[in-house]
């Protein structure tokens, strides 16, 4: 073997440089032969290109010429790469967890037992929506207020839940400067939930009075909190999203400046919270640009640059957890978590797999916790600084999401505001839009829903929690991701609950398995999304047969399932007979070709394949068999 000086390991340099447009060249050929079209150069590359909310475009293939301007250092101006110069092998971020059980003695024991295994801080729901302010003391004993942060997520009972936490900081000895957490003051997250601001002005002043004591007195508690989640929960896009976060954000610092604060002193009272969802480049992108973005409002305001440097909680969306099949959600708060840690967020909390059934169980606050555990700790996740940086995928969707998210900021602000942009309608409004355009992709399954829209499992027990304490509402909506399956689902239990039964549907195989099976499968997994159970038996019929183990079924309602030259050579006389059996419907798995008409005229009454509205057809299907 020869050995090669380091200067002669040259790797791929023999190799001649490929271009894009040869790249797009060879992308062009290979959709020719595939079928797709007929494409070149940049359409070529276009065809493989992804579409995302606020107008961005996911491409195939990132080079140097995708490129932004220089996103500066860790723990430097603009913060893109991280609010610290340097990872922390040893702690990683602050690992918070969430309780809102009503019951302070209940409460206490979920506080401790997270402590112990973990947790790092403490998020407490106080008042309509979970502990009463006056249980804190409670909920809190045992717990060594000056090592573990709290923080308060209390509404309209903000003031009584601080002066409360306040009051237990005095009553337990610690000292004002060794006090850590956030009050989570928050009058126009409030408006956003609730709708209502009886007094948006008082509510305003009562927390520049609660900062300006904060920064007086304890230097290691923030005063308030700018939550985005209001607004993520009503649908809102990534941009949407931290514009919103930045309106609310220059709201508060021209109260706390008018007050009296210096620009440093008002950023250092503030904390914000955003959604972490399982699209991790996109959360990750997300939080880099909110770094931006708030360096450059900090630095136009005229606060020093270290003062720019933006306090990050993530919280995995409460949007993306599932009611059915809720395991998986563990999957998704994985995948989630992880992309806010190398997104760079400060602290980030692990909802529980099931919390969208109610209270969570100590299994699931375990699986929790655990998850930010095993990112830091078997992963080594926080041992690099910005692991994202430097691909050119990322830093030119952090670019782009900036953009976009800026330039709502901008518009929020040229009609007064946040609270009047909240007054008026406009952000719901553009939410709402947001939220219609992407709920047609979970309607299509464009964005498929694992274990809901794909790969249900009607035989799966249901899970059942404790009920939750609800949270006031009347503002901006709550979505969810699942909620149109879910209404179908529902559907399917009450006839399940009332007649012992669900509805079902008999799949009609045409052929052989080898011709069947593909859009066999397709549409068994398509009719349980509804909560309609299919009938397959026997494995395969025809024109002669099929009337007979129609009526033996029991079902109102056929779907054919076989080859395209199969449908061309007996789809006509089965539908034809399906009908004459007493077939209220008839589908076809598959798009309608060239027969369309004839299978129509036969007895086909609606065609199911991919990338149709399942919504749509699955709550024709219920209807038509007078499922309420």
């Amino acid at each position: 073997m020869t050995v090669l000086r380091d200067d002669e390991l040259s790797l791929g340099a023999e190799f001649p440089e490929a271009t894009r447009a040869e790249w797009q060249h060879l992308v062009a050929g290979v959709l020719r032969k595939g079928g797709v079209g007929d494409f070149s150069g940049a359409a070529a590359e276009g065809k493989l290109s992804t579409r995302l909310q606020d107008g961005l475009v996911v491409r195939p293939l990132y080079t140097s010429e995708d490129g932004v301007a220089d996103p500066g250092y860790p723990g430097h101006a603009p913060f893109v790469r991280g609010g610290r110069a340097t990872g922390s092998a040893v702690s990683g971020w602050d690992v918070r967890q969430r309780h809102a059980h009503p019951d302070p003695a209940r409460a206490n024991d979920a506080v401790l037992a997270d402590l112990e295994n973990g947790v790092t801080s403490l998020w407490l729901t106080v008042g309509e929506a979970g502990l009463p302010a006056e249980g804190l003391a409670t909920a809190l004993d045992g717990v060594y207020l000056d090592l573990a942060p709290v923080v308060l997520d209390a509404g309209s009972a903000t003031e009584a839940a601080a002066e409360a936490l306040l009051g237990l900081y005095d009553a337990r000895g610690v000292p004002p400067h060794a006090a850590l957490g956030n009050l989570g003051a928050d009058p126009l997250g409030q408006l956003a939930r609730t709708g209502r601001a009886p007094d948006l002005a008082g509510q305003t002043a009562a927390a520049v009075g609660l900062a300006d004591r904060c920064h007086r007195s304890y230097p290691g508690v923030r005063a308030l909190t700018v939550d985005a989640l209001p607004y993520h929960e009503a649908g809102a896009s990534a941009a949407q999203e931290l514009g919103c976060s930045l309106a609310t954000a220059v709201a508060y610092l021209r109260e706390l400046t008018a007050a009296g604060l210096s620009v440093d002193a008002a950023c250092g009272q503030l904390e914000f919270r955003y959604a972490a969802t399982a699209d991790q480049f996109l959360t990750i992108a997300k939080l880099r640009a909110a770094r931006r973005l708030w360096s450059r409002v900090a630095q136009v305001c005229g606060a020093s640059p270290a003062a720019g440097a933006q306090r990050q909680h993530a919280v995995t969306s409460a949007v993306m957890m599932t009611r059915r099949d809720p395991w998986v959600n563990m999957l998704r708060t994985t995948v989630a978590c992880l992309g806010a840690g190398v997104g760079g967020a400060d602290a980030v909390t692990v909802l529980p797999f099931d919390e969208a059934l109610g209270l969570p169980d100590a299994f699931a606050r375990r699986i929790a916790r655990n998850t930010s555990a095993i990112l830091l700790e078997e992963s080594h996740l926080a041992r690099v600084v910005d692991p994202a940086g430097g691909s050119w995928y990322v830093e030119r969707l952090t670019d782009e999401v900036a953009h976009a998210a800026w330039a709502w900021f901008q518009e929020i602000e040229g009609v007064g505001g946040q609270a009047a942009a909240l007054g008026s309608g406009l952000v719901a409004e553009r939410v709402s839009a947001a939220w219609r355009q992407r709920s047609e992709d979970l309607a299509h399954r464009r964005e498929p829903i694992t274990g809901v829209s794909e790969f249900p499992n009607l035989a799966e027990p249901p899970v059942v929690r404790e009920p939750a304490p609800v949270r006031p509402g009347g503002g901006l909506p709550v979505v969810r991701r699942d909620e149109a399956f879910e209404a179908l689902r529902a559907r399917s239990d009450a006839q399940l609950a009332a007649t012992g039964a669900r509805p079902r549907v008999f799949l009609a195989a045409l052929g052989p398995a080898a011709a069947h099976t593909a859009r066999a499968t397709f549409a068994a997994n398509l009719l349980q999304a509804g909560g309609i159970e299919p009938v397959h038996d026997p494995e395969s019929v025809d024109a002669d047969s099929v009337g007979e183990a129609f009526a033996r079924s029991g079902c109102t309602v056929a779907c054919l399932c076989s080859s395209d030259r199969l449908y061309a050579e007996q789809a006509e006389g089965v539908a034809a007979a399906l009908k004459a059996a007493g077939a209220g419907a008839v589908l076809l798995a598959g798009r309608p070709g060239e027969q369309r008409d004839a299978w129509l005229a036969a007895g086909v009454d609606t065609f199911v394949y991919a990338g149709g509205d399942a919504v749509a057809v699955l709550s024709s299907v219920l209807d038509g068999m007078g499922v309420a």
